[in-house]
């Protein structure tokens, strides 16, 4: 296990999983949200959003959670194992009015700096949830259909399932395999 690549809506746990793999495997952990965003919400443009995501891609060695699916196809050529984390809208609605509450005037490790979650952004993220909920998913099934025979692809749709493969991992180190 060399490069992962891990895909799933708002409110997954994407990033949770990222960064426990990392801590098992010792592979560095890329964030979408700090190639998505720069600090004080500010949104990068797409040009940079895919050049920053395609010299990420580019390393031997990485775990890369989330989206820009402009660059899946580039991403999913070199990965060797693909994540989906495939969570009902209950559930991830849920987690991410929690997310937001708990860690209120806050940032996220998965963020840039000077990106504090706030109640005001709530609203325009679960419009966004809400309006993707059924394309973003089907765009990730397919996703994980046609993966290159090279890259393994892995389904997570519970808590269970998750730590189950976390366990799987717990003494994999980089550069071995799992």
């Amino acid at each position: 296990m060399q490069r992962v690549m891990i895909i799933g809506q708002p409110g997954s746990g994407k990033s949770t999983l990222a960064r426990a793999m990392g801590k098992h495997t010792g592979l560095p952990v890329i964030h979408i949200d700090t190639i998505h965003w720069q600090p004080g919400w500010v949104e990068r443009n797409a040009d940079e959003k895919t050049r920053l995501c395609h010299e990420a891609e580019a390393r031997d060695q990485w775990i890369f959670e989330g989206g820009h699916s402009a660059t899946w196809d580039n991403r999913i050529a070199r990965a060797d194992l693909l994540i989906w984390i495939d969570r009902s809208p209950v559930l991830r609605f849920w987690r991410v009015f929690l997310r937001t509450l708990t860690q209120r005037g806050s940032t996220r490790p998965d963020l840039p700096e000077d990106c504090p979650e706030q109640l005001k952004n709530l609203l325009d993220l679960f419009n966004f949830m809400w309006t993707t909920r059924k394309s973003a998913r089907a765009k990730m099934r397919q996703l994980a259909a046609t993966a290159p025979s090279t890259c393994r692809v892995v389904c997570l749709r519970s808590n269970r399932q998750t730590r189950q493969f976390l366990s799987s991992i717990r003494n994999v180190r980089c550069g071995q395999s799992s």
